[in-house]
């Protein structure tokens, strides 16, 4: 009985370890590979990051990372303090005793067999820390982002963390596409936990991932952000912002914004000084939006570019508000809609705001890419503040002159170059080019037409309208490159608060958007400057900065300097042809006033190459000359608005109304109706006034 008994347990046993070897068992197999194996995820080689000719803005670099197993180190203290001394050279104790504190509490024991004691070090720690010989601790390769241009274009670029993954910017973007599959690897542990590798030491082979071409020009972006650090320093500005577009394409060609960091040591930056403010920061932009004003206003054609607006002599009350204008030598009365533009009147802008209505004003912005977001590939772009309807009177004058409205630095850039680029509003992207690292297929970035804003003509003469900014006593005088026409409007706008409604007292962000050369751009840039102190105007602060990024800009594409005058700043489209029989000739005899060494030269300055060409250009925005033959609207006005419209036209009058009380609500001669003087008389006006 007792031999049966044993031979059934034996039965049983190896029945048992027969099931056990032979039929998988998902729990043992977990407990084997907990027991006898550790897996830990390492960092893989990311993609490059290149500008568009090929230099080099983001690499990976070979480094090492210490691992140890705390239960092999035999004397924990003395190793966390060599190891201090390693990491940390210098003679400051206090350091080193507070990495080796840090160090300590890792290695001084536990249950686990393996803790990571620095990742991504340099070559010469790991020669110092192998001298010492220490048991328990081994390296594993792996790849360290390293930025080789340190701050530039940083907030751009954004930095990777030290699990390799993005953290900002396009690292963080693009994050999957650069770092390609993450790998695994698992080593094998003996008996009693020890990891099995050779010479303490593992190699691996990591995939790489895809690498980016931008569509960036790195020496355009230095100098860029150079100007802009220069910029600051002079005014005492608290940051500033710059971009470059392809006038053709959006493609963004450089885009800074400083403060910035050291992309190398991102993770200590500041978080203000890592964000792109091009795409993130929201601001007022002021006058620069006076252009879609005018616009809005062409493309429905209800001004042209010489059509006269009164401008109030600098005040014009709207409700309980008066708008009055940024300098007082802008206190105008009749001026034309391009002279409006070119001086920067806020009541000139107000009164054709209200010409074209709130509605389509309104419509006009969202098609021009205010209050959506753009479409770029970047991260954390905002879309703006665009208010819904309906909008109150004082508001619509607010935001025809760039107040009551927010945008990115971005938004304005791209909205200028949909009316250098013949009224396209494009996407504007950054990247060129993805390079498959196992296929080499190339996938390369395309120009994309959003919608279309304006018409050919409409933005022919929004492009001639701007063109006046740059010349005369334009605002925008100081934004001129010799030998190139300048298209462009200044901004001024008050600081909103950023914790709070209301304006920052004191505090203005001063700025300049424009292309060149004005007859066929080439190139979108816009300037700004936050909190400038010794001056604040955008003519003065931001002006001058665009002038120099769009010199160094038209050098480096080797274009030659351009001949102004009528035929090639506006587009010779029948229209204007026929409103300027004079223009042709005025242009013939200023293109064959100019010496051809002049012509040729790239050193030429502006107002000598101009200055006989520019009667042409100015012949064609000034207003016709209807002194004495034209009836003025004065329906609506005051006695005084009306006394003074009537009089700049040599017409006398008289009311119907007791001593004229009131505003005009009717005028005995239609607006606009032509009337000859006989014998030196002049037209008698009858006008009625309600109040």
């Amino acid at each position: 009985m007792l031999f049966v008994a044993f031979i059934g347990l034996w039965t049983i046993l190896v029945f048992r370890a027969a099931w056990i070897q032979l039929i998988p068992n998902a729990r043992l197999e977990a407990l084997k590979r907990r027991q006898f194996e550790t897996t830990i995820t390492l960092g893989h080689r990311r993609g490059d990051i290149l500008d568009r000719n090929g230099n080099e803005l983001a690499a990976s670099a070979t480094a090492w990372s210490l691992f140890a197993d705390p239960k092999l180190i035999r004397d924990p203290k003395k190793v966390s303090r060599q190891l201090a001394e390693i990491f940390h050279p210098s003679r400051r104790t206090y350091e080193q005793k507070r990495i080796a504190k840090v160090i300590y509490e890792r290695i001084r024991g536990g249950k686990k067999r393996f803790v990571w004691i620095e990742r991504q070090m340099e070559l010469r720690d790991k020669l110092a820390i192998q001298k010492l010989k220490i048991k328990g601790l081994g390296f594993i390769d792996e790849p360290k982002r390293v930025y080789p241009n340190e701050k530039l274009m940083a907030n751009v670029l954004g930095f990777v963390g030290q699990e390799g993954r993005g953290l900002e910017g396009l690292e963080l973007r693009l994050n999957e596409t650069l770092s390609g599959a993450r790998k695994e690897v698992a080593f094998q542990k003996d008996a009693r936990g020890r990891p099995l590798l050779m010479n303490g030491q593992l190699f691996t082979e990591a995939p790489d991932g895809a690498s980016i071409q931008l569509t960036i020009d790195r020496d355009l972006q230095f100098f860029v952000e150079r100007e802009l650090h220069e910029a600051i320093v002079e005014h005492e500005a608290s940051a500033a912002t710059a971009i470059v577009l392809d006038a053709q394409t959006s493609e963004i060609l450089a885009m800074a914004t400083l403060p910035t960091f050291n992309a190398n040591e991102g993770g200590k930056a500041k978080p203000e000084h890592r964000r792109n403010r091009a795409i993130t920061d929201m601001f007022e932009p002021g006058s620069t939006m006076k252009t879609f004003v005018m616009a809005a206003a062409i493309e429905r054609k209800m001004i042209e570019p010489n059509t006269k607006v009164f401008g109030e002599n600098g005040s014009y009350k709207i409700g309980k508000r008066i708008i009055r204008e940024a300098d007082t030598k802008h206190n105008f009365g009749w001026i034309t809609a391009t002279e409006a533009l070119a001086y920067s009147s806020n009541v000139g802008s107000t009164k054709i705001a209200q010409i074209v209505g709130e509605q389509e004003l309104r419509q006009t912005y969202l098609r021009f890419g205010f209050g959506e977001q753009s479409g770029v590939d970047l991260p954390g772009e905002a879309r703006g503040v665009l208010l819904p309807l309906p909008w109150r009177d004082h508001l619509l004058a607010n935001v025809s002159f760039g107040h009551g409205i927010s945008a990115t630095a971005l938004q304005v850039a791209n909205a200028y170059a949909s009316l250098a680029n013949g009224g396209w509003l494009k996407r504007p992207y950054i990247l060129k080019s993805i390079r498959d690292p196992e296929t080499g297929t190339i996938t390369e970035g395309k120009p994309k037409s959003i919608r279309r804003v304006l018409g050919d003509e409409a933005a022919s003469k929004v492009r001639l309208m701007l063109s006046a900014t740059t010349i005369g006593e334009g605002t925008g005088t100081n934004a001129r490159v010799p030998g190139f026409p300048v298209a462009g409007k200044t901004g001024t706008a008050q600081r909103v608060l950023e914790n709070g409604r209301g304006y920052e007292a004191g505090a203005y962000i001063s700025s300049f958007a424009g292309f060149l050369p004005a007859n066929e751009p080439k190139f979108v840039i816009f300037v700004s400057l936050d909190r400038p102190q010794k001056n604040y105007y955008g003519g003065a602060v931001a002006a001058p900065v665009f002038s120099r990024i769009a010199r160094f800009a038209v050098s480096r594409a080797g274009l030659s300097p351009v001949l102004i005058s009528a035929k090639n700043v506006i587009a010779s489209d029948a229209a204007f042809k026929a409103r300027n029989p004079k223009a042709e000739a005025l242009a013939w005899r200023a293109e064959r006033g100019l010496a051809a060494e002049e012509v040729q030269s790239t050193h030429v300055p502006f107002a000598d190459i101009a200055n006989t060409a520019i009667a042409s250009f100015n012949d064609l925005v000034k207003p016709e000359d209807t002194s004495g033959s034209v009836v003025p609207d004065v329906l609506g006005l005051s006695l005084r608005e009306a006394m003074e419209s009537l009089g700049s036209n040599g017409i006398s009058w008289r009311s119907v109304s007791p001593r004229g009380q009131g505003f005009v609500t009717k005028q005995s001669l239609p607006p606009g109706s032509r009337w000859v003087e006989s014998k030196g008389r002049k037209i008698d006006l009858e006008l009625t006034f309600t109040p």
